[in-house]
């Protein structure tokens, strides 16, 4: 089995939805090359770092994917983005 490394890169922010926002931005902008599973993406605070906060929902979709909206989105999973 081939080894994968982790990138950590500490990005910082002023509050929850600007990080969770970025966070989503970069996710989303790398993975088309599949260097990001979006799934994983989390955001925490630099002083409670165990608590991480969801960046993508959790629903699978039936190609066995995830969905790429937002936790808590309106509507059915998709791994496109709404209009």
């Amino acid at each position: 089995m081939d080894r994968r490394f982790l990138i950590q890169l500490p990005v910082t922010a002023d509050d929850l939805a600007t990080a969770v926002r970025v966070a989503r931005v970069i996710a989303r902008s790398l993975s088309f090359r599949q260097l990001v599973e979006c799934d994983e993406a989390t955001v925490a605070a630099v002083d409670h770092p165990a608590v991480r906060h969801p960046v993508f929902c959790p629903g699978q979709l039936p190609t066995g994917r995830r969905c790429l909206l937002r936790p808590d989105h309106d509507g059915e999973c998709t791994r496109g983005l709404p209009r």
